[in-house]
């Protein structure tokens, strides 16, 4: 697991790449033995959309890039969204059939384990700093989920978030007037991802990271 800014093409490849263990040995064995995964970054400034794509043609595609930003066709759910610095990115590669076989439960608990984080900060309002884009793929996950916690917030300015007219979008920074990195959220979420999947997270070199602290 690690944070820093990163160009969302290289942050896929290593979470595509995994997920792609999980399913050729699922194929192979009809079992896997690759880890559950959990990937923190930060993006450079890069607007995403996923298979639902029709509502971005060239000309709007170049009138994003020439914001100064990359433009990414993706396969997830989900329409077009903003990643950039100050921004906490999760990309998993995750088995939930390890706990539940079902989607539906998966994101669910994605989406609880924001609502736990938010509130253990302290800033239930920021509920509307995040954003969930999941894609699965025989009980394989990629992609996941954005907190906004320091994001320059103009970028939402230049087109409909996720497609939710008039809903807004705000940072952990803005609702409490106070400065919040991204890696300044993350013990937070750890913890709550337990709590909510009752599951231990360790780092890549196997310490516990509720005791470890940073990744």
């Amino acid at each position: 697991m690690k944070v820093g800014e990163n160009r969302l093409s290289s942050s896929s490849r290593s979470s595509n790449a995994i997920a792609r263990q999980h399913l050729d040995e699922l194929k192979a064995k009809g079992t896997s033995s690759a880890k559950s995964i959990l990937l923190f970054y930060e993006h450079y400034p890069v607007f995403t959309i996923g298979i639902r794509n029709k509502s971005v043609d060239s000309a709007e595609k170049k009138r994003l890039e020439d914001l100064g930003a990359e433009f990414h066709f993706t396969n997830r759910g989900g329409l077009l969204t903003f990643h950039g610095p100050g921004q906490l990115v999760l990309l998993s590669s995750f088995e939930p059939g390890l706990f539940k076989k079902s989607l539906r439960w998966y994101v669910a608990s994605l989406e609880k384990t924001l609502v736990e984080t938010c509130k253990s900060l302290m800033c239930l309002q920021a509920l509307r700093a995040t954003l969930e884009c999941v894609r699965s793929s025989r009980w394989i996950t990629t992609h996941g989920i954005a907190l906004n916690c320091d994001i320059d917030l103009s970028w939402f300015e230049h087109f409909i978030p996720c497609g939710l007219e008039g809903k807004g979008v705000t940072s952990l920074s803005k609702e409490t007037k106070q400065t919040i990195q991204p890696q300044d959220t993350i013990p937070a979420f750890i913890e709550s991802f337990q709590n909510v999947f009752d599951c231990t997270v360790v780092s890549d070199n196997g310490k516990d990271l509720r005791t470890d602290g940073v990744l």
